[in-house]
């Protein structure tokens, strides 16, 4: 997820045959010993969003985007994880993060991967995610991936800049850019493979920095083909 940017021309997300996170199970794991000190409460808070987001008006908007033998249908947090040792390096790079899921599957501190699973790696104030030759803040504020063939994750760089702040506060920033890549690794876990449009990208990247509230959280709008409109 970037800064805004409108559309080339009329959106048309179009299926390419791909897997869908029908019954998406979020695990989310924080990185960095702030997660346990300063940024505590906002670890909580985002657990909490997750908890009400996977079973909200947001998962019922994606059902228009169900295949034959693919619904897509409420989720759940099924495990989170703080990580204190080591620390993210600065930068972080990509590859890194993978390493650092592997790891932490491989010792059981993580569920297990499984066809629904998608991991959300949060990071803490001041480290930079280093990926696709790019940055966070210079060219993105989220993104989401798949790694050694079917496990599927999203990093969340903190929103240290005003570019990836959107004149909202942290939490709400989080929330928003997290309920982005949420409904985008729903419908398009494999990016390019599920739902896409070759000039527009994902669901989400659409209506980038479109929110509005949900409950008491900020979320982003997500591309609706039905209503041909942010929703």
């Amino acid at each position: 997820m970037g800064p805004a940017a409108p559309p080339t021309q009329a959106p048309a997300l179009t299926y390419r045959n791909g897997p869908l996170l029908t019954a998406v199970q979020v695990s989310t794991i924080f990185w960095g010993g702030a997660w346990q000190q300063a940024e505590s409460a906002q670890a909580q808070q985002l657990n909490a969003f997750f908890d009400y987001v996977l079973t909200s008006s947001l998962i019922d908007q994606l059902a228009e985007y169900s295949v034959p033998g693919q619904t897509i249908g409420y989720g759940s947090r099924v495990g989170t994880l703080t990580l204190t040792s080591p620390e993210p390096a600065q930068p972080v790079s990509d590859g890194d993060i993978q390493q650092l899921l592997r790891d932490q599957m491989a010792a059981g501190a993580l569920p297990a991967a499984g066809p629904l699973s998608l991991y959300f790696v949060y990071l803490p104030p001041g480290v930079t995610v280093s990926a696709f030759g790019s940055s966070s803040c210079a060219s993105f504020c989220g993104y989401h991936d798949q790694m050694d063939g079917q496990v599927y994750y999203a990093v969340m760089p903190h929103p240290d800049c005003a570019g990836c702040v959107g004149g909202l506060d942290s939490l709400a920033a989080l929330t928003s850019t997290s309920s982005h890549e949420l409904c985008e690794a729903i419908t398009d876990p494999v990016p390019g493979q599920g739902w896409y449009d070759d000039s527009n990208g994902e669901i989400g990247d659409i209506c980038a920095w479109q929110v509005r509230q949900l409950g008491q959280y900020t979320v982003q709008l997500e591309w609706s083909n039905q209503q041909g409109a942010c929703v």
